[in-house]
């Protein structure tokens, strides 16, 4: 098998997450092809399409999310995505386990002795009305019933796993602000999400080969560490005769789609800003192609990262300095050449946010 070196995967996975040129293709489109974009906090979508698509309009995606083409659901990870609708009703079923999993594991006291299938019941019962509600709303009306278990952990269980949720617009739409009013998926779009197949795993399967063409070359690790799903390796095994094989400097097998493309190592990378929580950096299990070691648990705790020459070099954010200000924090030594680049992205970065300004902070030592 053909070894890949860090910086050939560095590559494949920038030209996949439309880094590496920005790519003239819709949005709905584009985040079709990402397999959804992490989106649990409102506007940070937003900077992630911009830097990945030419000519961006925020005002495309907010059609897209009133027109109910695309959604914001709590998905892979047990976090809030925005994905398509086709999307979010094709794989919901099959992350149903997983959600319930991991809700009732951060409320194991709490949930103990909570049916499931009755706060269900509830939850559809109350939804019956139509009305949209927020979490905590949803939380204290279920803990009328369950008043040992909170809430909290009862809105969580209704939103994130007893029943199909979406958070509705405004919330998520540019420059809005206020709570996340959810309803039933089915409510919103007019369709159930659709069941598990009896025989095999279609979906499993469908999530192998989008993973790979959005993040390849990739490991089983990495999948599962994008869409949290551990019982994924029937459905890899089912498409192992479609694909193609590598191996990274750590000897471990890559699998990956034979047409996706595969960048040579030398393919200059150009700057580009990355929102808080972006899968490009999440998305793997291994994210030594993208960042070093020593930071990659920065984008974790919701750090927004610039890209130079393809890897994390910095952290971004907008400071009300007397007016916003763009400021980035390097995370190592910038050369002249360096903040020149850096500074010329982010001055366009900042017009797009309305950022009247930008400062480069001093390299550490």
């Amino acid at each position: 098998m053909t070894r890949l070196s860090a910086r050939a995967l560095n590559r494949a996975a920038l030209a996949r997450q439309f880094l590496l040129a920005r790519a003239d293709v819709s949005v709905a489109a584009a985040v079709a092809h990402l397999g959804g974009v992490q989106a649990q906090e409102p506007q940070e979508p937003f900077v992630g399409l911009w830097s990945r698509l030419r000519g961006f309009d925020p005002a495309d995606l907010d059609r897209l999310l009133v027109a109910k083409e695309l959604v914001r659901t709590v998905l892979m990870r047990r976090t809030v995505h925005l994905v398509t609708a086709a999307d979010a009703l094709a794989w919901r079923a099959r992350h149903q386990a997983l959600l319930r999993q991991r809700v009732y594991g951060a409320y194991r006291a709490e949930l103990a002795g909570v049916d499931p299938e009755q706060v269900t019941a509830a939850v559809e019962e109350l939804f019956a009305d139509g009305v949209a509600r927020t979490m905590p709303e949803i939380g204290r009306i279920l803990a009328e019933r369950w008043p040992d278990a909170g809430f909290r952990p009862l809105g969580e269980l209704a939103v994130a796993a007893a029943v199909p949720m979406v958070q509705i617009p405004p919330r998520g739409l540019w420059k809005q602000a206020g709570g996340a009013l959810t309803l039933p998926m089915a409510t919103w779009l007019g369709a159930r999400p659709t069941p598990l197949a009896a025989d095999g795993d279609p979906v499993g399967e469908a999530l192998v080969r989008r993973y790979l063409a959005a993040y390849g070359p990739a490991a089983p690790a990495d999948l599962r560490s994008w869409c949290g799903l551990a019982g994924l390796p029937a459905a890899v095994a089912a498409v192992r005769p479609e694909l193609v094989s590598f191996t990274d400097e750590r000897g471990r097998e890559l699998l990956d789609l034979p047409d996706a493309p595969r960048p040579d190592e030398d393919t200059p990378a150009p700057v580009r800003f990355l929102p808080a929580f972006d899968n490009a950096i999440l998305g793997y299990d291994d994210r030594s192609r993208i960042v070093d070691d020593a930071h990659k648990g920065l984008s974790v705790a919701g750090d927004r990262a610039v890209l130079l020459d393809g890897r994390v070099a910095a952290l971004w954010t907008v400071r009300p300095v007397r007016s916003l200000t763009l400021e980035v924090t390097p995370l190592r030594r910038f050369t002249r050449a360096d903040r020149a680049e850096v500074g010329e992205e982010a001055r366009t970065v900042a017009d797009f946010l309305g950022a009247t300004g930008v400062r480069i902070l001093r390299s550490p030592a």
